[in-house]
């Protein structure tokens, strides 16, 4: 619960259209949008990693400006507890649940994305397996289970434990490798990994798409820290990479019925 400052400078705060919506878990998630140039093709939701940046992850490292140059509706979140967001309970997904809600009541005859990384994109993995209005994701940096990610950090970690021996319905309901097998609506998932990655590492990629029930592309890079592919040396190819799968899948959605 930090206080949030946005990075942007006036100028390009006066881009972004200030938004507040209520979650099925408990919280007043609060958000930014930046309307497409028209006609707008798509829209895209962004979910970002755990820090104080929260949505501001996203507004700094410029993937406001990459996904609207391509005729894409940008929207940004904090998730409950993060950024300007007030605080709600642990069931993040239905924060990416609502914000998708908002972002189809607002573009209801575009495709929709959602582009999460770290904690946003684990999160999605859940919500993708509940009822939500998204056609097409990207999954950055996730893991396989909150076990295996927070077991590097022992306070958490045994926090974690602590509450999975409370709610063992609730361990059960957030275990993403399992939900990975049970999405819904989704037509396409790419999975984004770096191979250099200590906490993510490329093999958990691996079992998601072992596991996953709808068509997965796995993309790596050689070399970058744990959900900072965009600051890595690979920036470039990586931008290459998402727009080229947006680019297939509006192919894709454009030539077959369109809504499921």
């Amino acid at each position: 619960m930090i206080k949030w400052e946005n990075p942007l400078s006036d100028e390009d705060q006066d881009k972004w259209i200030p938004f507040r919506i209520k979650s099925k878990s408990g919280a007043l998630i609060k958000g930014l949008s930046m309307p497409a140039a028209s006609p707008a093709r798509a829209t895209i939701v962004l979910g970002h990693p755990m820090g104080k940046d929260a949505k501001g992850y996203f507004l700094k490292n410029g993937y406001g400006p990459l996904y609207h140059h391509c005729g894409l509706n940008v929207i940004v979140f904090d998730f409950n507890g993060f950024g300007e967001s007030t605080f709600g309970n642990f069931s993040y997904f239905e924060d990416i649940a609502a914000v998708g809600e908002f972002a189809a009541d607002q573009h209801p005859s575009l495709p929709l994305f959602y582009h999460g990384i770290s904690m946003g994109g684990q999160w999605g993995t859940v919500a993708f397996a509940h009822d939500h209005p998204y056609d097409f994701a990207l999954l950055e940096s996730i893991p396989t289970t909150l076990d295996e990610f927070w077991i590097k950090y022992p306070v958490p970690y045994r926090v974690l434990k602590l509450l999975y021996f409370f709610m063992p319905a609730y361990a059960r309901k957030v275990r993403m490798i399992d939900r990975i097998s049970e999405l819904n609506r989704i037509r396409a998932l790419l999975l984004i990994y770096s191979e250099t990655d200590m906490y993510t590492p490329v093999s958990m990629g691996e079992r998601f798409k072992k596991m996953s029930n709808k068509p997965v592309e796995l993309w790596t890079v050689p070399h970058a820290e744990h959900a900072k592919i965009i600051k890595s040396y690979h920036k470039a190819e990586y931008e290459e990479k998402l727009i080229a799968f947006i680019e297939d899948c509006l192919h894709q959605y454009e030539h077959s019925d369109r809504k499921i």
